[in-house]
This record gives structure tokens, sequence and C-alpha cells, in this order.
């Protein structure tokens, strides 16, 4: 059920698991919630501590921590975070440093090589290195308290995971928060199996892949920035389509795809067992209205980022206050402060903005002297990192055996992929020392006005994001914020020679150039990952942007609207209509009708039907829905193959779908599909079809013959609901035996990744619900899918479930006096007497 999931490695591994339960007195079939935390009135005395914190929690568990002074206020974070995560912090930053399978054993390898090669461990110790001192002290406090939290677990009182792999995690380091900040780099902005995608089809069809680039939605786009009228600063009119460069005549050997498919499977299991997603399929959204055009009077911001549904989920909620702030929203575990969220000033959210910042370079190696590489002056010696991996023997034995992993580094980057003499070097600005990473977000909480969020955004270092805002002044705006690189020539769209300065980069694009927008005259900004600057815009950002189906069915609902409320946002966070899906059906019919031999096919005239009558909403009862999807899939792979042929291996962007799409379904998606539907170009038939008609009758034979393969063979179970079942994966749930507490059940599909709710038919899910209102912070409504805990036995392990199905989630209190009324437990942590106050 879980292809990233912990398996047992034969009857000896499990035996010997089953062997130390027993040894150990657990109970593999009971929940006890043993990360115990203080009783309400308690007094816990912590070390590290300067003066007394006080923190309550409410009635899902969320703790509002209030403290004197900053560091005392994030290593109580980083103490409240450990209680309620722990095993997911630690699952999450061996992902980073690739030391999975020192506790997976070896089915983690590949992870661990694959993460070792990007050398993230290097380049968090060097931007640690680099900070000042204020930084460095932020992140020592968190992971002190963290410390602090793993010093008082005896082995009860460790997460039920560590009990049952039998392994006690290390120390918190300020350079672990680093890495988890990469991990979330590595799943929002890997874009180079898109790279090899686009020059494989380059070189197979140099014609039909020109073509695919020129395609253009049918769904109007939602620009935030510009327009699509030409500019001076852009003669062209569309930067997005300036010349790509050449694709290289040397092809790429099939090898050398089975070694990238091979690490994209890595990367594909890394990341879904931490609840993260690869970047090529994002769908978040968010948007922010103006005071004129709410119920309240002042703007109302929301925010639903889609990633992978895991247990637990990648979130945590928290509400942090000292003198000088307090700030409510959600960080990931490991990470201090909030990353989406509000203070008492202004609130934020943010998608993904899915630029290109991954480029490869095909080095050129000496042929007698392996570790020499070409240059414009001369060869230069390849960096050389020996890496030594610890590999559990046996699932929850102390043995360990170590496997080297050797990576070669290049002016460009580590080499990622090689084979006879090929080899390509990733250069990524991941890998780039950014020492001011924490200081965004310790501003960020602090920012009372636009000029402030801007100069702590200026700051960021990470995936580059759409970020959303409003103030309490009723302004609203948006900042596309990161680090984009400005290349020399051509986009990165392929590989590039790497033994010429032809293709390098010249820099980033300078943060007061990056795409923003204060109060636009509209009263109203959507993003939805779609392309949101116009063909104005002076700059290239990427081909591949996610297509406009989310932002403008969002778009179009506030509009609809003649005040917007936050009960609005939260039905449109709720929304199902896929309008995408809905013009696909559209050219269908209109082909269908004009189709001779359609009448004689009684099972498509039965889906002709379906379609006639069907609104567009992805409900669990939709057999429409089911047929459009499987039908385009169908539709998809056919036209693939006939212009670009069968794909040189197996290699998928999403492994879970290696029966839908292959890897070059990032470059033909829903607008280039219903593109040639609309066009019927005639040399895009395959050679077998001789109609667009006969082509989709042939297309639903499939999708039938795929439907009954999965649901059965009775039509009337093929419903949107049945198709992929949504689950929230553990990583042991899979497991024998030890895996029921983490199981959790199958929920019906609902949504889908094109649409406003994103639901797993591609792998993600809505992460997280927020609703801001501005007039009345204590009435801004934010939620999870499971709950705050990451323990089974944990009250809060699942109790949001329920509002997250619904879409109701609840109020966020803020205020100290709703915060009050909120309390079900409070308690203090306090530092020992002889404790002396911070500065």
């Amino acid at each position: 059920m879980f292809p990233f999931a912990f398996t047992l490695p034969g009857r000896a591994g499990l035996c010997l698991v089953l062997l130390l339960h027993l040894m150990a007195g657990l109970d593999v079939h009971t929940s006890a919630h043993l990360q115990r935390m203080p009783d309400s009135a308690d007094t816990t005395t912590l070390p590290g501590l300067t003066a007394p914190v006080t923190v309550v929690r409410d009635a899902r568990g969320i703790p509002y921590i209030t403290a004197s002074n900053e560091l005392d206020l994030v290593f109580a974070q980083g103490f409240m975070t450990a209680s309620d995560r722990l095993w997911q912090m630690d699952l999450l930053r061996r992902t980073g440093a690739g030391e999975l399978a020192e506790i997976f054993g070896a089915q983690a390898l590949d992870e661990d090589r694959l993460h070792r090669t990007y050398g993230f461990r290097q380049v968090c110790e060097a931007t640690f290195a680099q900070m000042d001192a204020t930084e460095r002290q932020y992140l020592e406090a968190y992971a002190a308290g963290v410390n602090a939290y793993l010093a008082q677990c005896d082995e009860q009182r460790l997460p039920r995971e560590c009990r049952l792999l039998r392994y006690r995690p290390r120390p918190w380091q300020p350079t672990d928060t680093l890495l988890i900040g990469k991990v979330f780099a590595e799943s929002l902005s890997t874009t180079w199996p898109v790279d090899l995608a686009a020059a494989a089809m380059a070189q197979s069809n140099p014609k039909a892949y020109a073509q695919l680039m020129q395609v253009s939605s049918r769904i109007p786009e939602v620009i935030v920035v510009g327009s699509d009228q030409p500019s001076p600063a852009s003669p062209s009119g569309n930067p997005s389509k300036k010349p790509a460069g050449k694709v290289s005549s040397v092809p790429l050997s099939p090898d050398l795809l089975a070694g990238a498919d091979r690490w994209l499977r890595a990367q594909y299991r890394a990341l879904a067992r931490v609840g993260l997603y690869a970047e090529e399929l994002a769908a978040s959204n968010n948007w922010v209205v103006s005071g004129r055009r709410t119920t309240t009077g002042k703007p109302i911001l929301a925010n639903d980022p889609h990633l992978e549904p895991s247990a637990p989920g990648i979130w945590y909620m928290i509400n942090l206050a000292v003198p000088e702030y307090r700030v409510a929203g959600v960080t990931a575990p490991g990470i201090p402060g909030v990353l989406i969220g509000h203070n008492e000033h202004i609130a934020w959210g943010c998608t993904n903005l899915d630029p290109d910042v991954q480029d490869l370079f095909r080095e050129t190696f000496h042929q007698t002297r392996p570790r020499l590489y070409q240059t414009p002056q001369g060869w230069r010696e390849a960096e050389v990192r020996v890496e030594t991996i610890p590999v559990r023997r046996l699932p929850g034995a102390p043995d360990v055996e170590t496997v080297s992993h050797e990576v070669l580094v290049t002016r460009h980057g580590p080499v990622l992929l090689e084979d006879k003499g090929q080899r390509l070097a990733l250069r990524w600005t991941a890998l780039d020392v950014t020492p001011n990473e924490t200081r965004c977000y310790r501003r960020l909480v602090r920012a009372r006005n636009w000029t402030e969020f801007c100069r702590a955004i200026a700051d960021y270092g990470g995936a580059t994001q759409n970020f959303i805002y409003a103030d309490v002044e009723g302004n609203i705006g948006y900042y596309g914020a990161g680090r984009i690189p400005r290349r020399k020539s051509g986009t990165g769209r392929f590989p590039v020679p790497g033994h010429t300065d032809a293709h390098e980069w010249t820099g980033l694009i300078p943060f007061d150039e990056l795409p923003h927008v204060f109060n636009p005259p509209a009263g109203l900004i959507v993003t939805a990952n779609n392309r949101v600057v116009g063909h104005s815009y002076p700059y290239f950002l990427t081909t591949h942007w996610s297509p406009p189906y989310r932002a403008r069915r969002i778009y179009d609902l506030l509009t609809a609207q003649p005040k917007v409320s936050v009960a609005d946002c939260l039905r449109i966070q709720d929304d199902i209509v896929a309008l995408g899906a809905l013009d696909f059906v559209k050219l269908v019919l209109e082909i269908a009708a004009k189709d001779p031999e359609a009448e004689q096919d009684a099972e498509w005239q039965t889906t002709l039907r379906l379609f006639r009558e069907w609104d567009g909403a992805m409900t669990p009862e939709s057999r429409a829905a089911a047929l459009a999807i499987e039908l385009a899939n169908a539709l998809r792979r056919q036209l693939l193959t006939a212009q670009f042929g069968t794909p040189p291996t197996n290699l998928t962007l999403r492994s879970r779908q290696a029966t839908r799409a292959d890897w070059r379904r990032a470059i033909f998606g829903g607008p280039e599909l219903t593109h040639i539907l609309a066009t019927q170009p005639a040399d895009w038939l395959p050679k077998e079809t001789a109609t667009y008609g006969q082509l989709l009758r042939r297309s639903h034979q499939m999708a039938r013959q795929q439907l009954a393969t999965e649901l059965g063979a009775d039509p009337a179970n093929w419903t949107w609901g049945r198709w992929k079942p949504m689950t929230f994966p553990h990583p042991l749930a899979a497991a024998p035996l030890i895996g029921r507490p983490f199981q959790l059940p199958p929920l019906p599909q609902r949504g889908g990744g094109y649409f406003i709710v994103a639901t797993p038919n591609v792998g993600e899910a809505v992460s997280m619900r927020f609703v801001a209102d501005v007039s009345q912070w204590d009435a801004s409504r934010m939620g999870l899918p499971l709950g705050q805990s990451g323990d089974p036995g944990s009250p809060h392990w699942a109790d949001q479930l329920e509002s997250w199905k619904s879409c109701t989630p609840a109020v966020f209190p803020f205020s100290p006096t709703a915060i009050g009324k909120a309390a079900r437990q409070k308690f203090t942590l306090q530092p020992p007497a002889s404790a002396v106050h911070r500065p």
C-alpha cells in the first residue's frame, strides 16, 4: 500500500523485531501517550532557560508560549515541539543529512547516497559558521530546548517509533534546523528531471517539442505582476519563451537515464516519508482580498498549501509571545518561529513560485585522468568527497556496517549522473551558502507594515515563494521572494556544456526587481503555482508553470461575490470544480459529435452522456470525473508515444503513478493536451488512427480497461472516490504487526491536483488551511489534516481530521483574553535558581 514505507527484510528480521518488543515489554497493539508533559499548574525546571516561561495548551493541544525574551521563547518552542514531534524531527534531519539507512537499513541506502551527493550537511555547516552571532544564538537556543526534552526521555518516554526501531535520537544541533530547510528546498525546487525530459524529447522529435513549448492555456491566466503586452524591457514580449539554447547532439544514454530513475525514486521515497513531494506536482493556493471587497472592511487572507499526505503532517501549529511581538501560525517541526501566519499587525501566506533554480552542466572529464575536468582556464581537478554511510544490518538490531560513497564536485556542483564519459553536474541555489536564512523569519514575526515585511523577506533564501500580505491598515501586497539565477545565455531547460562559460550564472535577480505589487487596483491577489508574471516581466523565471485552472477558479469565485467573507474563503478552499477537466470534456464532446462511428460504440455513448450531464465537480460519487481523468491519461500516453517513442526507462516523476504517466508528463500537461484536441494536428495522430474521433474511442477503451483493473468490472464502481482513495501513510504503518497503531482508514477521494481541493490522485493533499481575518485576529481560522501530536496514542494524533474533511478549521485564538478562555492546560518552564537572565 505504501511504496515508501518501512518494511522488514524477511522472516528473520520480523522474528528479531518481535523478540525485541518482548524484551522491551512493549504492547504493539495498544497505544499509550508516553511523551508526558507537565500537568496543569506544574512547574518544570529546565537548565538553559534564564527566566520563567508560561505554556498553555488548548483543546487541540496547540501550545501558546509566553516568554520574557526571544531566546527563552525559542528554547521553549524547541522543548514543546520535541514533546509532540521528536521522531518526525529526527526523520527530517536524517533525510537531509543522508542518515536514514542507519535506522531503516539498506532499503534507504539510495536515499542516503542521493543526499550525501547533494552535500546538504556540508552546506549547512558552512552556512552556520558564517552566520552572525545573533542568528547562531537563535538556533542554539532552539536546539537547547529540543535537547532539554530529550534529556528527560528515558527509554519508555522516547517516541514509539524510536522504541520499535531500537535507537535513541542524537542531540539536536543548530545545523539540523538548516538541514530541514534544505529538505524543503529539495521538495519545492527540484527541476533537473524536467531538464532531462526536455532534452530527451527535443532530441527525439525537435519539431513536436518546439510546438509544445509554444502552447498557451485555453483557460485565461491570472496575472499578478505586469501584463502579456510587449514592453521595451522585453521586446520579444515573452521572456518565458526566449530561446532555450541548443540541445546537445550527444544522446542521453539509457544507463544515464536509468541512473536518473534511481535517484528520482529515492527522492520520492525520502520526501513522501516526511510529508513532502517532488516540485513538479506543486498544488498550493493563496489569495488576499482588500477591505473594500470584504464584509469586514479589512483584508482577508487565505492559504492552503498542498503537500504529500502523511501521519503526522508536516505542519505544527503554535502561538509565540514576547514583549516585542506575538505571532501565531504554523512551522515545520525542527524550525523555530512561524513560517505562515500572522502577528498583531500583518498576515502572510505562501505558495511555491516554481522558478528554475537548477541547471545540469555536462562536464568534460579527462580520458586518462578521471578526476580532471575541462574549464575555460584549462584542466582542473574535481573535489573528491568520500562519504561513509552507516547501514543497519537488521531492523531493531544495533549492528551496522559502513558503505563508502564517493562524490565528485566540479565548479558547478556535485556530479549527479554519469555514464560512459558523460557526467552531469548540478548547479543549484540550495547548495549556495546563505547565512541570512533565519534572519528572514526573525524579522517577519516583528514586521508591522509593508516596508518591514519587504525588508524581512529580502533575506529569504529558501525555495522561491509567492508571499502574499495583508495588514491592519487595510493594505495588501504580493512578493515573489527567493534566489533566482540570471543566466549568461539560454534558460537552463537542457543540460548545457560545462567546459565553457557560455551558460554560467551571472548573479541573481535583484530583490527590488523580483515580481511584486502593493495595493493593486483590482483589490485582489491570487496565486496557485500558476504564471503570476505577464510577458512584460523582463526576467526569465521558468517554462513550466502549473496550469491556471485553480487560480482562475479562485479568481472567478471571489469576483462573483459582492463582498467576500471568511466563510466565503472557506467555501472556496473546499471547491472541487475542475476547470481543466471541464475544458477537456467539452473538446471531447465536440469531436465525438462529428465522429460518424461514435454512435456504434454503446460504451462510448454511455460515457459521453455522463460527460454531457457533468458540472465538473470532482465528487466522490462522480463516474464522469474518474472517466474524464483516466481518458485524459490514456490519450496523453498515446500521443507521447506516437511523437517521442516509448520512455527509455520506467522513470516517472511520481513512482506511485507509474501506470498513469511517464516522466515526460511535466512537459505535456493539461494545456498541451487540450491544445492538441482543439487544433487536431494531423501529424500528431498515431499511425494506427486516422481521426481524432477514432483516437478518443481507442483511448476510452484503454481507460475502461484501466478502471476495470483498479476498481473491478462493474462500471457502477468506477467512481472518483474509489479511484485511489486518500491515505495518511506513516513510515511504519505497513510493517507487519507493529504497524497497526500508525494506520488510519482511507478516505474517499475528493478534488484533485489541478483543483482547489487537492487529493492524492496526483499525490498532494491540503496540508493546512488558514484564513486570516485582519479585522479581528481572534476570528482567524487554521487547521491541520490530522493533529498536533506525532504519537498515535495521543488524543491529538487525529483530532482535527473531521474538521479537515468538512473544511471547517477551528478558530485559532490569538489575544491573551481569547487564549485564556481556550486554555485546557497551563504550566511553567523555569530556569534553575542560579540562572542569570539574558540581556
